[in-house]
């Protein structure tokens, strides 16, 4: 089943067991995704459903730490439920051992011995861990790698 039917029939059960915070968080889940396809005029697939949900867990997790650093407890609860929610959308993280393998392993794909040529391996790593993995975390693995 593709993901979006996932997440609408996850809408479904969440009216029918009047979850208003859940459902709440579902439709802002599918309103983010009925969104891009507009702008986009195209119907999403499996892995760019993905890329919307790594935004919106990217964003949550900001607001996060920026309602807890200003002592608003409420509005990070909010936050910490709709990441949860979000997350079980997205597929199971790598693993540290599992992220050190796929570097390795891009790195020596595109032959890749200097920062400069961290164009390569990221586009590489971006395709294989798109939605397991934070990128930006990546990126920065990827450089320490490189001595930078």
């Amino acid at each position: 089943m593709p993901l979006k039917e996932q997440i609408q029939d996850d809408m479904k059960a969440a009216m029918r067991a009047r979850d208003k915070q859940r459902l709440g968080t579902i439709r802002l889940i599918l309103a983010a995704i009925k969104q891009r396809e507009v702008d986009e005029r195209i119907e999403l697939n499996d892995a760019q459903t993905f890329a919307v949900l790594e935004k919106m867990l990217k964003q949550r997790r900001e607001s996060l730490t920026q309602y807890q650093s200003a002592g608003r407890e409420d509005l990070a609860a909010q936050e910490s439920f709709e990441i949860e929610i979000i997350q079980t959308y997205l597929p199971t993280p790598l693993s540290e051992a599992d992220l050190d393998a796929l570097i390795a392993s891009a790195m020596s794909a595109t032959g890749a011995q200097s920062v400069r040529d961290m164009g390569k391996v990221m586009a590489l790593i971006k395709d294989q861990a798109q939605g397991r993995a934070d990128i930006a975390l990546v990126s920065a693995r990827v450089k320490a790698r490189f001595g930078g």
